[in-house]
């Protein structure tokens, strides 16, 4: 099997070691790349099996191809791989959201081409080909979302590929996803970079970094993700997002007026959120 990957950052880089490492299918991967460098990495690291400057070159004759790129990118590939894609070919992405791109997806690729969307819900909070490691996926779901024009066999062959990666797959309405990934996602990270900023930004912040330990580290640790990656998202993502600050605005909020009332308000709500909390824990 010929697979096509268009992006070899974290996630896509991440699929291609993985997919050689189990050896899928005995998949022959061709990864697309803009610098010869990234190229020369990614035969090294095991990603690929070969390099290509060229679109084209890259996704000809490819049964499976998968775009691995930052979520406003994928439209301007989806135009320019349209008309090489094989008649038989199953296209899938790994975006963090999921609206627009099944939008563009329906506008922009033939409707012989079965799409299949897709977003592992793993990660890192460093970028890059670097950052890719084979067990990135392992235990995580995945999240698949079957355009109109897709074939039973192409959800089965990015269901298989999925599994091969040791991870979960999900089948899930975009918007839903989109909206859910709104709140355990994007928000976090949005969190993480306004904390980093309102801390930074402050006069006392010299002082006050030589203080920061193990719990800021903890909490701001999204904010050293892909600034590219992260725009893309919010961009993509604006109206479930702006609901889900507007609830975390209201929490915060909330927590002022219990700081402000000086009862036991604030330990109850507090304790709350622990049980919350361990409850998930303890369903993962």
């Amino acid at each position: 099997m010929k697979v096509a990957i268009i992006g070899l950052g974290l996630i896509g880089g991440s699929i291609g070691v993985a997919l050689k490492k189990s050896n899928w299918r005995s998949a022959k991967v061709t990864g697309y790349v803009r610098r010869s460098k990234t190229g020369s990495t990614a035969l090294r690291l095991g990603m690929i099996d070969q390099a290509s400057s060229s679109l084209k070159q890259t996704v000809k004759g490819a049964e499976l191809v998968i775009v691995a790129t930052p979520v406003l990118t994928i439209k301007d590939i989806f135009r320019e791989i349209a008309p090489h894609i094989a008649s038989d070919s199953t296209v899938t992405d790994v975006a963090s959201t999921k609206v627009k791109v099944m939008s563009w997806a329906e506008e922009l690729l033939p409707s012989h081409v079965s799409f299949v969307g897709g977003h592992p819900m793993a990660g890192r909070e460093i970028s890059g080909i670097i950052a890719a490691q084979p067990d990135l996926f392992r235990n995580c779901t995945y999240c698949l979302t079957p355009g109109l024009h897709a074939k039973p066999r192409a959800l089965q062959l990015v269901e298989d590929m999925v599994q091969s990666l040791g991870a979960r797959p999900i089948i899930i309405d975009a918007e839903e996803h989109d909206d859910m990934v709104a709140g355990i996602s994007h928000l976090p990270f949005l969190i993480s970079a306004a904390l980093v900023s309102a801390t930074c930004q402050n006069p006392i912040w010299p002082k006050m970094s030589l203080l920061a330990s193990s719990g800021y580290r903890d909490v701001t640790r999204l904010a050293s993700g892909s600034p590219e990656v992260n725009a893309h998202i919010c961009h993509t993502n604006q109206k479930p997002i702006n609901a889900w600050i507007d609830d975390f605005i209201k929490e915060m909020q909330e927590i002022q007026s219990l700081l402000s009332a000086d009862s036991n308000g604030i330990e109850k709500y507090l304790a709350t959120a622990q049980k919350a909390r361990q409850k998930w824990l303890e369903k993962r």
